[in-house]
């Protein structure tokens, strides 16, 4: 096998076991919580602190990577990653874990906003698209089995060893990485940039405190007043200063483009409405209905099965139909799910959630497959890179946010203790749910609406997907 295959096997191999950190968490996020008897907050941060350094760290990984070497930075990425999951798997307290958590969530981001770099240095022509689709299969795949890997670890092995399953892969990684991968760097990067860095994450995470604390501190309270203007102020300078960089790792002028913005709002609505929803249905099924973890992860299957065969069907239907077609239809049967799922009760069968979950994954799969390739269609072939990291950034963003901001909607109308645990007052918890699963389905009613006017044809540059649409495209 040729070294440039076996470097996209250790690329592929590592993104995956990132993003499997993504959604294995969830279905041990109840047992994780009765072993460090962690607090409903407690369990929110277990995700939000992953998805939080994901998403402040990657725009400026990948510069790191362009200045200091991709091989390098890459190989750094996977060790941090690496060590911060012995951590999490050695953990014995809630403020550990979450710390630990963040950790691995800075080497994720690391990795993946180098990974694509790796690959367009080491294949061209029609290899390069071959490899980039292996890639994308990879990222597919993680997301897919991701509640079934986790259910089966936590259920057979324990909560700890979701993490610990990543030492030896961590550890083999770096070895084959050493010895297949090339050094490269780009002489023309824009430099790693402190004050976005710091404004743009100490907003974010001012945000997210602010929403998963107010139900505890009190919504009108000195505290969390004083988190909401510092996340505003925050993200205001950090508006400023990258619009008057000259060269930003967060190009603001981006946003002019109508395509781009929709972009980002697609990604942002599908992670906050969809995809956050994900940890509370998971507490559903095993405090209340009381399943197993590898029960749970086999019950979200339709979903994640449904949505990684239609992806590709979606892919095909570029070229086809409008892409604002597919956004507009695939977000509007995400929120039909959230409906079909609404109405559960304390003692529902689990397929009551079936037909939300085949149907939420059709429209997962048809927003997924043009998603990626929208964001970085409408910019010059030079600010790809940015474009991809900015998307993948307001996805994170959604998951971070939707967490926080559902956590404290379903924690109001449960209380702390009924929301963490499922104990006390199964019903309250189950009203909450009902609850947080209608408002889902308006935010992703109203991200279809706004995918529908915002993503326009002439927007895409020459090479882009709509620039090779049949004439039924033209007729939207």
């Amino acid at each position: 096998m040729d070294r440039k295959w076996r470097a996209l096997i250790v690329v592929c191999v590592a993104i995956f076991m990132l993003l499997l950190d993504i959604t294995v968490v969830n279905v041990a996020l109840p047992d994780i919580q009765k072993e460090l008897h962690a607090s409903f907050t407690d369990v929110e941060w277990v995700v939000d602190a992953y998805a939080l350094m994901l998403a402040t760290v990657m725009l400026n990984a990948g510069s790191l990577g362009d200045w200091l070497g991709r091989k390098r930075v890459f190989l750094a990425g996977i060790g941090l990653f690496t060590i911060a999951s012995a951590l999490c798997g050695a953990a014995t307290s809630p403020l550990f874990l979450n710390l630990a958590r963040g950790a691995q969530g800075i080497g994720g981001a690391i990795m993946f906003a180098v990974s694509l770099a790796i690959l367009a240095q080491e294949f061209h022509g029609r290899e390069r698209g071959t490899a980039f689709g292996i890639w994308g299969a990879t990222v597919g795949l993680a997301v897919a089995i991701g509640p079934l890997v986790g259910g089966a670890l936590t259920t057979w092995a324990g909560w700890r060893w979701i993490f610990f399953v990543n030492l030896p892969i961590g550890a083999l990684c770096i070895v084959v990485g050493w010895l297949v991968l090339h050094e490269s760097r780009d002489e023309q990067h824009r430099g790693f940039d402190p004050v976005g860095f710091v404004t743009f994450t100490g907003g974010l995470f001012a945000l997210v405190l602010f929403l998963l604390r107010g139900n505890d501190w009190h919504w009108g309270s000195g505290r969390e007043i004083g988190l909401l203007v510092a996340s505003v102020v925050l993200l205001v300078v950090f508006t400023l200063f990258e619009w008057r960089r000259h060269e930003p790792m967060f190009e603001i002028r981006l946003f002019r483009v109508p395509t781009f913005t929709g972009a980002q709002i697609i990604a942002f609505v599908l992670a906050a409405g969809m995809f956050s929803m994900f940890l509370y249905l998971a507490l559903y099924l095993q405090n209340v209905l009381h399943y197993s973890p590898i029960a749970t992860g086999v019950r979200f299957l339709p979903l994640s099965v449904v949505s990684f065969f239609a992806a590709p069907i979606a892919g095909r239907l570029m070229s086809r139909v409008p892409i604002r077609l597919l956004f507009g239809v695939g977000l509007a049967l995400v929120g039909v799910a959230l409906l079909l799922m609404h109405g559960v009760a304390v003692h529902s069968s689990w397929t009551t959630l079936l037909a939300g979950f085949i149907v939420g994954g059709v429209g997962v799969g048809i927003v997924n497959a043009p998603l990626a390739a929208t964001a970085v269609s409408v910019v010059e072939p030079r600010r790809a890179g940015m474009a991809s990291g900015i998307n993948n950034t307001f996805r994170q963003v959604g998951i971070a946010t939707g967490i926080a901001a559902l956590g404290a909607l379903l924690q109001s109308k449960a209380g702390s203790q009924a929301a963490a645990s499922g104990r006390g007052d199964p019903q309250a918890f189950v009203n909450g749910l009902n609850e947080i699963l209608l408002v889902g389905a308006i935010i992703l009613f109203v991200g279809a609406a706004l995918a529908f006017l915002l993503v326009r044809r002439e927007d895409f540059v020459a090479s882009g997907p709509q620039q090779q649409a049949q004439p039924a495209a033209d007729a939207a």
